[in-house]
């Protein structure tokens, strides 16, 4: 094969081998994903960003047959997520996964839990979550 058989430019092509990360995506791209919704097809405010999801049993068997960022967000879901652990993970917009979460919530595809506003400002619920944060083990603190 000489170097005119290739397709054209081929010698011309960038080293995709390093890690360097690929350009920004097109700033219409969540519109396409979301077919233009800002919200999902439920009505009501936002799901919160600590709203937990957790991909269903039904979800997990059809995990081949949905497509693209449902996909990702069932598998990713396999262990409960906040809606900002999944956005972040999957380098996807917040407001996209909640309209995406909100879309698998109705088929059946994603179970999810919006927690309760009043807890946010219960003092023995914040105690709990301080004294669980503390019981972490701190990467810095391991014995030889």
């Amino acid at each position: 094969m000489t170097a005119g058989d290739g397709p054209v430019g081929e010698d011309a092509l960038p080293d995709r081998s390093s890690a360097e990360p690929v350009g920004r995506a097109p700033a219409v791209r969540p519109f396409l994903v979301t077919a233009g919704r800002v919200a999902g097809t439920g009505t009501g405010p936002p799901m919160p960003l600590e709203t937990q999801v957790v991909a269903t049993a039904p979800g997990i068997e059809k995990l081949d047959r949905l497509t693209f960022e449902r996909r990702d967000i069932v598998a990713l879901c396999r262990q409960p997520q906040s809606l900002a652990e999944v956005a972040a993970r999957l380098r996807l917009h917040l407001n996209v996964v909640r309209v995406l979460a909100q879309d698998l919530e109705s088929t059946g595809d994603l179970a999810v839990y919006v927690p309760r506003p009043e807890a946010a400002h219960d003092l023995s619920v914040l105690r709990r979550v301080i004294d669980g944060l503390r019981a972490i083990p701190d990467s810095r603190e391991t014995t030889p």
